[in-house]
């Protein structure tokens, strides 16, 4: 599967509901196998992804017209962006947060697609941050070119590099 068969466009209110659906679907399933991560989203209402959807910050990954994944992409560190990283944050740079891909899709490159999209994006590098103790997700993303960057408060810190303007 490649690039051009996937669809990436900027979600909108009206895919707030599939959106939010998927990450809690998620953030369940990681509870259930004892993953650490987004444990928060079960808690009830997320202010920050409708903030982040509003805004024109979240997307929607689709193949054949079907919702197989989404992502948040922002602009500039926001104030968890910033605790992560303290002072350390450089212009053109984007914070990836919240990558999920529908379970039916998962193990199938999709994740790799997005980070390839990635690179066709106007930005000079790309960070994120997950759960230490996630070792499947930390190798998932150091095996797609991003360096760890350190540790704070139990979350691996990533950075990639983008090659801007490369074809795909």
């Amino acid at each position: 599967m490649g690039i051009s068969d996937l669809h990436i466009r900027v979600a909108t209110t009206n895919d707030s509901d599939q959106v939010h659906n998927l990450l809690n679907t998620l953030a369940q399933w990681m509870k259930d196998t004892k993953i650490n991560q987004w444990s928060f989203l079960l808690e009830g209402e997320d202010d920050e992804l409708k903030e982040w959807i509003s805004n024109g910050l979240t997307y929607i990954v689709e193949k054949d017209e079907a919702f197989i994944a989404t992502f948040t992409l922002l602009p500039e560190a926001g104030e968890w962006d910033q605790h992560i990283w303290g002072d350390d944050l450089p212009a053109n740079t984007s914070y990836l947060h919240r990558l999920a891909i529908s379970p039916a899709f998962m193990r199938k490159g999709i994740g790799q697609k997005v980070i390839e999209w990635l690179s066709t994006r106007e930005i000079d590098r790309v960070r994120l941050d997950c759960v230490a103790e996630n070792e499947k997700l930390n190798r998932f993303y150091e095996n797609n070119g991003f360096e760890l960057k350190g540790i704070t408060d139990d979350h691996c810190k990533y950075e990639k590099i983008m090659n801007r303007g490369e074809s795909i």
